[in-house]
């Protein structure tokens, strides 16, 4: 495939991210991957939707499960932060071989760890449930949907790396054509496999699950497949997956796991918060899932353009242009403002028109309108943050979200039981520890970059 980066670029001009007008490239760059985001927005929505005609207890169940799915998200991190970093600085300088040896090694990684991942996470659900605090018959319903996400872990860790390494180059048009067709095919299956339509038994939560681990699966084929035809602008020498380059490794570690530390905190700390909010009844933790679906809409459009930028930044930096790179930032940092205002005005607005979207249960609505209307005040302080990660993840400098980040999640626990319980705030006391943290966050993480520091990092491979 000697020719194959050339020939790709002059069919392909927008890939070309260290010279030329700023604000078109971020939006080029961007808009497949929040395109994407609002494709995988639209399945988490749906997958509510359906789980929600089960029951309360079927759909908290998930909901408690959803938070340990994010500490597999997380994970994932600790090779797709750092392979990005890397691959988009190598892009960069133009180092197209060293890029590609970077990418084989990322899905050598990924496959170790998705089966430590697998074997530790299926072992240990029932006891992480137990932990959580919720109803018997609402662990239970989460125990059954962990057990197979866990089983597809290996999936899911491919899919991230795929999509990664794909977007590392500038390429978000193919990780979004394959996620549609995935989450297409996951949209239709989820009321097949959960109340047995045609064909299929009815699996409840496990056949939305299972549903979820096979549009992993469509997707992970999809990306092999063209890899193969050459469309992925490197030439992967698929051999070199097997043995294991241990300083590329620790790099890559040195990268991510900062990224990857924060989000598992991240989690846990969602545990806890799931354990507080349990206090309240199983509605508050529907409520809790409601709002988190709602406000997934202003996340996953911020991240999209926190990919776009931190892939924007890595390049430029390999290109010596960083001065190019801070600027990009700051454009993102106020489109994404923009666009969360317009969302926090909606939260404000039409909280029980959003809310009844989800479910009809009367005191889940008046839980999750609470939710939406003190979380609004932080949307702008979220995209701020969700940026400032990406342009540091692109940097190869992911220390300083770590040093934000965890202390920031781990300061809701005590601050949710001080209102929930000692203010006598009742459940709104768990909103409001979120929405102040995120908003102390933003500010700090704006401030940190402002130095400059992140253009001096170095990334040694």
């Amino acid at each position: 495939m000697p020719e194959t980066h050339e020939v790709y670029q002059t069919e392909n001009k927008k890939f070309d991210l260290v010279s030329g007008p700023i604000l078109p490239t971020i939006v080029k760059l961007a808009w497949p991957v929040v395109a994407t985001m609002f494709v995988h927005t639209a399945f988490l929505i749906t997958d509510m939707i359906w789980v929600g005609r089960l029951g309360a207890p079927e759909m908290a169940g998930v909901i408690s499960s959803v938070f340990i799915i994010w500490i597999l998200f997380s994970i994932a991190e600790i090779v797709t932060a750092g392979l990005v970093a890397i691959i988009a600085r190598h892009y960069g300088e133009k180092n197209y071989d060293r890029a590609g040896y970077v990418a084989v090694q990322a899905i050598g990684f990924s496959t170790l760890l998705s089966i430590i991942v697998t074997v530790v996470g299926y072992t240990f659900t029932t006891d992480i449930m137990a932990f959580m605090g919720t109803e018997p018959n609402v662990a239970a319903f989460g125990v059954d949907y962990l057990k197979i996400r866990f089983a597809g872990a290996i999936f899911l860790l491919w899919y991230e790396v795929g999509t990664s390494i794909f977007r590392a180059t500038g390429d978000t048009k193919t990780p979004m054509i394959l996620s549609i067709v995935a989450v297409a095919g996951n949209i239709l299956l989820d009321p097949c496999l959960i109340f047995g339509w045609g064909p299929f038994p009815a699996m409840g939560v496990k056949g939305a699950a299972t549903a979820t681990i096979i549009a992993n699966f469509v997707a992970v084929f999809g990306f092999a497949y063209y890899m193969l035809r050459g469309r992925l602008t490197l030439e992967l020498k698929w051999l070199q997956a097997l043995k294991i380059d241990l300083k590329l490794f620790f790099e890559m570690v040195r990268i991510g796991l900062p990224l990857s530390l924060n989000g598992v905190v991240f989690s846990i700390v969602y545990v806890f918060i799931n354990r507080i909010t349990a206090e309240f009844g199983t509605e508050a933790i529907a409520a809790l899932g409601v709002g988190n679906r709602a406000e997934s809409i202003s996340y996953l459009i911020c991240f999209g353009f926190a990919v776009a930028v931190s892939t924007m930044v890595g390049q430029n930096l390999g290109a010596g242009r960083p001065d190019r790179a801070e600027k990009a930032v700051w454009i993102t940092v106020g489109i994404t403002g923009a666009v969360t205002l317009v969302i926090t005005m909606a939260f404000l607005l039409i909280p029980e028109l959003i809310t009844r979207a989800f479910i009809s249960n009367s005191k889940v609505i008046a839980y999750s309108v609470d939710y939406l209307r003190i979380i609004a005040i932080s949307q702008v302080f979220m995209a701020s943050v969700i940026v400032f990660e990406g342009a540091f993840s692109g940097a190869g400098d992911t220390l300083p979200p770590m040093v934000i980040g965890i202390p920031a999640s781990v300061l809701r626990i005590p601050i949710a039981y001080l209102l929930c319980f000692v203010f006598d705030f009742g459940v709104t006391g768990v909103w409001w520890a979120i929405s102040l943290t995120m908003i102390a966050s933003g500010i700090v993480i704006a401030l940190w970059f402002r130095r400059g520091k992140w253009k001096d990092r170095k990334v040694d491979c």
